[in-house]
């Protein structure tokens, strides 16, 4: 099984010193935070803020997920060069129908160079 990398499992000292690597790795996740039970809505899930990732032949993003719970939603694959080859900030738009419950919704990402990393837990309410 990889290793997932999380935000959380790193000290806050090493945070700022790791800070441009951890921007350029880290998913996402962007919605409302309260939704209409049975109504589509958007989430966008996108790599880092400040810094962007790399589109090189050995080292891009090849994978990006959202999840709920356990529950895989959506994914998108990419290949080398799809973005130009210049860094950039991938993102991509999922539109799903919002379930009779609450969700607590994740993205995770895969680094060709780097590997798998997984978003902080966006809790999404439904009425």
């Amino acid at each position: 099984m990889p290793r997932v990398f999380k935000a959380l499992e790193i000290e806050n000292e090493d945070k700022e010193v790791m800070r441009d690597y951890l921007d350029r790795h880290m998913p996402h996740v962007l919605c409302p935070d309260e939704v209409k039970k049975g109504e589509r809505f958007m989430i966008k899930v996108r790599m880092g803020d400040e810094y962007p990732h790399p589109d090189d032949p050995d080292h891009f993003i090849s994978l990006l997920q959202l999840w709920n719970r356990e529950t895989l939603l959506a994914e998108a694959r990419y290949t080398s060069g799809v973005n130009g080859r210049k860094p950039t900030h991938i993102e991509i738009d999922f539109y799903i129908v919002a379930p009779e419950v609450s969700m607590n919704l994740s993205a995770m990402a895969v680094c060709t160079k780097h590997g798998l990393w997984q978003s902080e837990d966006k809790a999404v309410k439904v009425i």
